[in-house]
């Protein structure tokens, strides 16, 4: 079978060596269907280490651009380096398998970027729990992944994308709708992912609410979450949540059954949607305090834009339009 026409791209950033051996064999996978670029912004020895295991087929270079998301940082060194006009983009956790690999890069022949559905893997609680997440988005649309495919000709013509953001894959998409170019969501194109480690998962919880400021709908709904439920508890009794809780497992049971959903996610899974919700309740007014404070802590400074609107993005590049 004659390989997919693509450029796979996987910015990496470790401080510490955790799984470079099932990296490095996956990407020797990856390898056979695409040319893979591994752009590392690891210290030195980490780096070392990294082109030690790395199968020799696999570029791996230093970021050349300077923003502050280091994921975008290398993102776009990628691109500059990549030979492939279709480009698929990844987190270091996310697992294609070679069906779906060339499913998404066909897809690119319909549209000028694609956005994928990813599930875990494995199923440890917070995997459940953060899968609640996954299905409430579907249920109202789609999911934000950790990988997408785009036109390489579509980033060369906007000069890249805004690395100053914290939600740099919503902000690439964006960008791409400003240019004039046409999102695909395939919601039915599963993308498997490695669950991150319980310490890690803890980390992200205020930094994924704090994403929300480049939603501003989304972000006011959300902090209207707590006080709504504080004043149906007063007026109802705490039996009220009850209720709620199962209007929020249907919502996410719907989203399951979106597309294929129950192929991938269990038939418990929208069990733990209530959780998400009641975590969010509360995270986003930290995220809150950390806007009042300055913005996110990232990469020992503070990061404040969690994105660009989509009427900046389009004022920006009111001069630029895709070829169709």
């Amino acid at each position: 079978m004659t390989p997919p026409a693509a450029t796979y791209i996987l910015p990496l950033r470790w401080t510490e060596d955790c799984g470079i051996e099932a990296l490095a064999a996956y990407l020797g996978e990856v390898v056979q269907w695409a040319e893979v670029i591994v752009v590392d912004g690891s210290p030195d020895e980490v780096f070392a280490r990294h082109a030690a295991a790395l199968p020799g087929s696999v570029r791996h270079l230093r970021p050349r651009h300077s923003c502050r998301n280091g994921k975008v940082a290398g993102v776009l060194t990628g691109l500059a380096e990549a030979s492939c006009e279709r480009v698929v983009i990844a987190d270091d956790d996310v697992r294609y398998a070679e069906r779906g690999f060339r499913r998404l890069v066909d897809l690119l022949d319909e549209g000028h970027v694609v956005r994928p559905q990813n599930h875990f893997l494995s199923w440890p609680w917070h995997a459940r729990w953060d899968t609640g997440r996954t299905l409430l988005n579907r249920a109202f649309g789609s999911d934000f992944p950790g990988t997408l495919a785009v036109r390489r000709s579509v980033m060369d013509a906007s000069g890249g994308y805004d690395g100053d953001v914290l939600f740099e894959n919503l902000e690439l998409l964006r960008t791409v709708r400003a240019l004039g170019g046409t999102e695909i969501r395939a919601d039915d194109l599963f993308v498997g992912r490695i669950p991150p480690e319980t310490g890690h998962f803890g980390r992200q919880r205020v930094r994924q609410a704090y994403d929300d400021f480049a939603q501003p709908l989304r972000l006011l709904l959300e902090l209207s979450l707590l006080p709504a439920l504080i004043l149906l508890v007063r007026r109802f009794g705490a039996g009220a949540c009850l209720p709620a809780a199962a209007v929020v497992v249907g919502v996410a049971e719907r989203g399951r059954r979106r597309r294929g959903g129950r192929a991938v996610f269990p038939p418990t899974a929208a069990l733990w949607a209530p959780a998400w919700v009641a975590e969010r309740m509360l995270t986003v007014w930290a995220a809150l305090g950390m806007r009042l404070a300055g913005g996110v802590p990232y990469a020992g400074s503070r990061l404040p834009n969690a994105g660009n609107s989509p009427r900046a993005l389009r004022r920006k590049y009111a001069h630029v339009r895709v070829v169709p």
